[in-house]
């Protein structure tokens, strides 16, 4: 043990130090397909928000930084350490309280979002925010990367669904903003600045979330084509129309080929663009909205088909939370991007990052939440191989180049993190840029909460 080890022990109990082996599993997330993985002084996981101002004030005044860690599910390296203490909120994992009547829930940031769904569910209530590996996510790590997922496009990112937030700040100052109250304007909204802000301006340690009442009914459909231009013209017509679906997902033709053989009933030969909508309400309106879909979706539709059913659509949602999976076992590995642009641009880039992948020697396709055009721009990799991640890594370049050639983000869902963090210059102006580093600033003056992210 490290004397910075044992001072940490001495401050927050045997107890919440990661050691040796164990202590591996703090130092990477998702980018490790990269072979990223980055190193700590120490890992900790505080007992509770009380320890977890005592870390940062011992952090603060000894100039050590902080990395804050969720479930470790990250595509941007957000919570992989680049030396500093990790310190995961895994053991603050209470449900503070939960008023069912009210529509609310007051929470401890490592709840994961499984959980709250469940206990949402078990009331008839529904948390929208879905964003992938609910089970291993956290509230707070939601938060951090302001998360979205498949439903966000009726019903909107985390963002929308947090009332109050509970956060240490520099020299270990807790502080709240909002609560369980609905509307507040009293001041400046810090708390939806705090959302998105990938820990890089304190540690979220607890939030107050909204609820609302489960829907009657869902029906997903799914709609299959012979090519992009017909799937996006599709989704136009669903946005045209002025239906608001639950869901609106779109897959390409690399996608549909790398997972089509594991899709519920199977594909019609030539399928080449996928769309994945759910109609969602009391049955009525449920009806209603799927007749609609397939009226919009059905034009130039080689099929269209509704799941009916629980078991249908357990199996179509497994489907899909498997797609990712799907396209890394092509060659051994991926890399995605989440960038997002308007959706009259959704088609071209598409295509483009499949011009990119070409002129870089890479297998290229997309896939995400078509309403939000919300991007995964995918190239698939040999993870083993130094030359593919290299060539992936400059295929990306120009991906990012062309969302915002096209008037969009560099990131739509997962941040900014590590991996990202030269766009930032790259989206922003000189002026939008230093505004934000003085933001930063104001909440954090030593710089030492996840030092190199989200602001460079």
């Amino acid at each position: 043990m490290t004397p910075l080890q044992r001072d940490l022990s001495a401050l927050l109990g045997d107890s919440a130090l990661r050691l040796d082996e164990a202590a591996l599993e703090y130092l990477h997330d998702s980018t490790e397909m990269q072979g990223l993985r980055g190193h700590a002084d120490a890992v900790v996981a505080p007992a509770d928000s009380v320890c977890v101002q005592a870390l940062v004030r011992w952090c603060y005044a000894r100039e050590v930084a902080i990395v804050p860690r969720g479930g470790g599910t990250g595509f941007a390296a957000g919570a992989v350490p680049f030396g500093g203490v990790v310190c995961s909120l895994e053991r603050l994992d209470r449900v503070r309280s939960f008023d069912p009547e009210l529509w609310r829930m007051h929470v401890d940031a490592g709840v994961t979002t499984g959980r709250v769904q469940r206990l949402a569910r078990e009331s008839g209530l529904y948390y929208p925010p879905d964003p992938g590996a609910v089970e291993q996510s956290q509230i707070g790590g939601n938060i951090a990367c302001n998360a979205g997922g498949p439903h966000s496009f009726k019903y909107g990112v985390t963002r929308e669904w947090v009332t109050g937030l509970e956060a240490v700040v520099a020299e270990g100052e807790l502080i709240r903003w909002g609560g369980a109250v609905r509307k507040d304007v009293a001041g400046y909204d810090l708390r939806s600045l705090l959302v998105g802000s990938e820990g890089t301006l304190g540690v979220v340690t607890g939030a107050w979330l909204r609820l609302i009442p489960a829907q009657e009914a869902s029906l997903p459909v799914a709609a299959a084509y012979a090519g992009l231009g017909e799937g996006v013209r599709a989704l136009g017509r669903v946005l045209g129309s002025g239906l608001v679906p639950a869901a609106l997902e779109f897959f390409d033709a690399g996608c549909v080929a790398a997972s089509m053989a594991a899709f519920p009933g199977g594909l019609p030969e030539g399928a080449a663009f996928l769309v994945l909508a759910e109609a969602d309400g009391d049955r009525a309106a449920v009806a209603r909205l799927a007749g609609e879909l397939e009226e919009a979706l059905g034009q130039e539709a080689l099929t269209f088909r509704r799941f009916e059913g629980a078991q249908a659509q357990r199996e179509l949602w497994r489907w899909r939370n498997g797609v990712s999976f799907a396209v890394a076992a092509r060659r051994g590995g991926k890399m995605s991007e989440d960038v997002a642009v308007p959706f009259d641009r959704l088609e071209r880039a598409v295509a483009g990052t499949l011009e990119i992948g070409r002129r870089h020697g890479l297998e290229a396709c997309s896939w995400g939440h078509a309403g939000d055009g919300n991007l995964h721009a995918t190239f698939m990799i040999d993870a083993r191989s130094e030359a593919d991640v290299k060539r992936a890594l400059a295929a990306h370049e120009e991906v990012f180049a062309l969302a915002l050639e096209l008037g969009g983000t560099v990131s739509g869902e997962h941040g900014l993190g590590w991996v990202k963090r030269a766009q930032f210059e790259r989206q922003f102006s000189p002026l939008e840029a230093e505004i934000q580093r003085k933001l930063k600033a104001v909440f954090d003056p030593k710089g030492l909460f996840n030092p190199g992210k989200k602001v460079g």
